[in-house]
């Protein structure tokens, strides 16, 4: 079980996904059909629980698309129990210090690397697995430790998360940020602007790819010419709003 999207980033590639906030392994399907890359199922901002998000993990592994799930907060249950059922990573929200940093890749990785709780669980695909040993190795491997900058405490000390050892990406959350900031959705705003390049940079420095939140398609192509290669696009409910808006007013106008 190979983490696609890891080896993508590490190959310098640009990637695609989307959020999806509602409980539905079709919606995870058609974005894979559609050709995204990954996705991030959302329980932080969505209903999901480890026991719902089952079935979405399979919508996505049976259209080859890696599954991040978006946990509600950095807790090592919560977290050993979103990886048992099988997520291709997780992404952290609200990651201010090193030291949650550090938790974070403790509760994500196996002996050596971290303190996972060791069961054979869906992750372990049932125990059908070569041998304890060898399937820690390959889960601390492929498991993609994902920590998101969007507060201005956090952005003070990315320097230092950036280079905790088993953080693989800096996420950007540009709204929740620009709040941090105390100017809510003003994500261009000169402020934000800083931020945005500041955080882009800790993750230059420290050799790891960086991901951003985007609401269109050209917001999408300029974020990756400024330098984000993880590029998650918009969610679910909201493109399906705005599609249905298109359509009824292109009928009625």
């Amino acid at each position: 079980m190979t983490n696609k999207l890891k080896e993508k980033l590490a190959r310098g590639e640009v990637v695609l996904g989307t959020f999806i906030t509602l409980n539905c392994p079709d919606l995870v399907e058609i974005a894979g059909l559609a050709g995204f890359d990954y996705c991030i199922i959302d329980t932080e901002h969505g209903p999901g629980n480890p026991e719902s998000i089952q079935n979405m993990l399979r919508a996505a592994e049976l259209r080859g698309m890696d599954a991040i799930v978006r946990v509600t907060e950095p807790s090592a249950t919560t977290i050993l129990r979103t990886l048992d059922v099988g997520a291709s990573g997780i992404q952290v929200p609200q990651v201010n210090s090193p030291e949650t940093a550090l938790d974070v890749v403790k509760f994500a990785k196996y002996f050596p690397r971290g303190e996972r709780g060791a069961c054979l669980t869906r992750s372990s695909r049932y125990g059908f697995v070569p041998g304890l040993a060898e399937y820690f190795e390959e889960a601390n491997r492929d498991t993609m430790v994902i920590v998101h900058c969007e507060n201005r405490m956090g952005l003070e000390c990315l320097d230092e998360i950036a280079a905790v050892e088993g953080v693989d990406l800096i996420f950007v959350g540009p709204f929740d940020l620009s709040q941090s900031f105390g100017i809510p959705g003003q994500i261009y705003h000169p402020v934000m602007v800083e931020a945005v390049g500041k955080a882009l940079a800790s993750a230059k420095k420290a050799g790891k790819p960086a991901g951003i939140f985007v609401s269109s398609p050209e917001e999408g192509r300029a974020r990756i010419e400024q330098g984000f290669t993880y590029i998650a696009y918009s969610t679910d409910s909201l493109i399906f709003a705005e599609t249905c808006r298109g359509i009824v007013k292109g009928i009625r106008d």
